[in-house]
């Protein structure tokens, strides 16, 4: 008896779909046509991506290989949320690695693997200076997750971007404040 090979579903996409393109962000399908690659017709998917107007093509069967999903559900928001409410962080001290295992955590196209980025680098950066590569490392974390809300919700950007930054302020605790008056300075 033969084994037999398991084959996997071509996720498929249709114009006005929004799609998740790990590293670079969330994009609009905005064109499924053949074209012709290395003398193949071939389906592709034309995006285009939000933030930066960048145009991908993809064919439509390497999709699924190089990441590409729909935007998460709904009633998923509440588990990225959480997650970046959540006291973790990454405590590896070496910047280059720490560096390393998030770009790859960015790559993989998780929205929650995205989330973790976000709130380590968050967190590491109320404590210390973060340096430039992981400060866009953050900023990138930080926009992928605000827009993949802001589609999943249907709320604009802004709105989705103040609700990350409510829940990344209000997961580093109580911050002690200065009593009226002791901020100031006599000169």
């Amino acid at each position: 008896m033969a084994a037999k090979k398991k084959i996997k579903a071509v996720t498929t996409f249709k114009v006005g779909d929004y799609v998740v393109y790990p590293i670079h962000g969330v994009g609009e399908v905005t064109e499924v046509t053949k074209k012709s690659i290395l003398g193949k017709k071939r389906d592709c998917y034309t995006m285009e991506i939000h933030g930066t107007k960048m145009k991908v093509m993809i064919p439509v069967e390497n999709a699924d290989i190089v990441g590409i999903r729909s935007i998460i559900d709904k009633k998923d928001v509440k588990k990225v949320l959480n997650l970046l409410k959540k006291d973790e962080v990454d405590t590896e001290e070496d910047w280059k690695l720490r560096y390393q295992n998030n770009l790859n955590k960015i790559k993989s196209g998780s929205i929650y693997e995205v989330a973790d980025v976000c709130r380590n680098l968050f967190k590491r950066a109320f404590g210390k200076e973060l340096s430039i590569m992981e400060r866009k490392l953050y900023e990138s974390a930080y926009n992928l997750v605000k827009m993949e809300i802001s589609l999943s919700k249907g709320v604009p950007t802004e709105e989705a971007g103040n609700i990350v930054s409510d829940v990344l302020a209000s997961s580093l605790g109580e911050i002690p404040q200065l009593p009226p008056g002791d901020d100031e300075v006599d000169i």
